[in-house]
């Protein structure tokens, strides 16, 4: 019984691709979208190793630039800082997130916790950010609108043409027909997607650089989300198919659904997201660190009374009676003190800060659960390694370098000034035993588990589009 039904079913497939490949209308939206698609794959690649390439440049010369200054105090070359730059994903060429909006350069420096710069949108042309010609925008818009001017009439026109009734009456099962119709209409897709996904990997193998190359997990994973918008729209449309009563009323159904995901669901997600989880402006927040580090250790301060403490421990150690008997420099103790008060200060303040904007996230990820396209477009950034969460995992570990940066020069002023006190200097000898700078972008596993809720949106809609295609073939009337 199984086998016939499935021999069935792929007798109708093969009937419904001929048709579609025969169609001209399907030729000619296969050739725009995969020109569409291809076109956004390269210049998003083309994008990617320009920025790649300046990043790697950047970097460079940002290190050359540190170990190269004048001989100086540790502590002025605290202040004299480094600069790190974002690096972006590779798979940034497919989706680009919020990259767009986030700084990329880092000025990391001696008691201050600063804000990225250079925020590419700023640098746009007017017609850069009304829209640009992305391969997540082709695959979380363009594609799923294909798919409904494919299948709207799947079931009407046979309704319509008496087609339908004929089929019924030999004996064809509604099951088989739906079947049928949707591994045709999924085939016919194949034909543009697969050689297209066949350019990606091409283009991600091309990457060149070993150390961001994404694993094959992630690309894995962000082929299957797209597949399982594509499979929930193909579902929900032969499902309004099936329940219209003309094609015309399962086109503009569908039109409907497509226009609430693809346009409507992301403002309203923005503006809910702002309303239940409001984040502080970026004058705001610096007014907030500013107040509160007016109440930290400052370490040029030597009056200040809370060293006062900290010296006495030394001297006691030491059993010395004063500062200029100790063997260590007090006044790099006393400014790695005041960096550490701060430090514990900018912890808190960015604490909650990063938990603002994952309170954001969270609200668009739960909408996730009602739009399909928001849990699509979360998965996609997340798989990408462009969303608020990577950003913050590379702030993070910029703000870690900069500690250790701060903290290794202050211990270089502890440890060898000696009677020079604040006359001591240092010089390319020993900025290069700071270490560099690195980052790794974290492993899928980590992503995946950050991203239950979007997940389960799409494996909810996945399996409510499903039952919507079976209720609806099992309901299917001639009339």
């Amino acid at each position: 019984m199984i086998a016939s039904v499935s021999l069935q079913a792929f007798r109708i497939a093969r009937k419904e691709f001929v048709d579609l490949v025969r169609d001209g209308r399907f030729v000619g939206s296969a050739v725009v979208l995969g020109v569409l698609l291809t076109t956004a794959l390269l210049i998003g690649f083309v994008h990617w190793r320009t920025v790649a390439a300046d990043h790697k440049r950047a970097m460079e010369q940002a290190r050359m630039d540190f170990v190269c200054q004048e001989e100086k105090n540790p502590h002025a070359a605290a202040h004299y800082g480094m600069f790190v730059f974002k690096p972006r994903s590779p798979l940034s060429f497919v989706d680009r997130g919020v990259d767009a909006y986030t700084g990329v350069s880092f000025k990391l420096e001696a008691h201050h916790r600063n804000e990225p710069q250079h925020v590419p949108a700023k640098d746009s042309t007017t017609l850069q950010r009304f829209g640009e010609l992305t391969a997540s925008l082709v695959l979380q818009a363009l594609v799923p609108l294909v798919i409904i001017f494919l299948g709207f009439s799947a079931f009407t026109s046979e309704r319509e043409r008496g087609t339908l009734r004929q089929l019924l009456s030999l004996g064809v099962r509604p099951l088989d027909l739906a079947a049928g119709k949707l591994l045709g209409i999924a085939a016919a897709l194949g034909l543009v997607l697969v050689p297209v996904t066949l350019v990606g990997v091409g283009l991600i193998s091309l990457g060149g650089d070993v150390e961001l190359t994404p694993s094959r997990t992630r690309f894995v994973l962000l082929t299957l989300t797209y597949l399982g918008w594509f499979a929930v729209v193909l579902m929900v449309t032969l499902a309004v198919s099936a329940r219209s009563r003309s094609s015309r009323a399962a086109l503009l159904t569908l039109l409907g659904f497509w226009m609430l995901n693809v346009i409507a669901a992301p403002r309203l997600a923005a503006d809910v997201a702002k309303r239940l989880a409001p984040t502080p402006s970026a004058f705001e927040f610096a007014r907030q660190v500013e107040r509160d580090l007016q109440g930290g250790i400052d370490g040029h301060n030597a009056a200040d009374e809370r060293l006062e403490k900290i010296k006495q421990e030394l001297l006691d150690k030491y059993q010395v009676d004063d500062v200029e008997d100790l063997p260590v420099n007090f006044a790099g103790i006393a400014l790695q003190e005041g960096e550490n008060a701060t430090n514990a200060i900018l912890d808190k303040c960015y604490a909650e800060l990063w938990q603002s904007f994952r309170d954001q996230d969270v609200v668009r990820e739960a909408l996730g659960l009602l739009f399909p396209a928001l849990a699509t477009r979360s998965l996609s950034m997340a798989l990408a390694g462009t969303d608020n969460a990577h950003h913050e995992q590379f702030a993070e570990a910029a703000e870690r370098y900069r500690r250790i940066l701060v903290r290794d020069l202050n211990q270089l002023l502890i440890e060898n000034a000696g009677d020079l006190g604040s006359a001591y200097t240092i010089g390319r000898k020993e900025y290069e035993t700071i270490p560099h700078f690195h980052y790794r972008m974290p492993p899928a596993r980590e992503v995946v588990e950050r991203a239950t809720l979007p997940i389960v949106g799409l494996a909810i809609w996945l399996a409510l589009s499903g039952y919507a295609l079976y209720a609806s073939a099992q309901d299917l009337r001639p009339e």
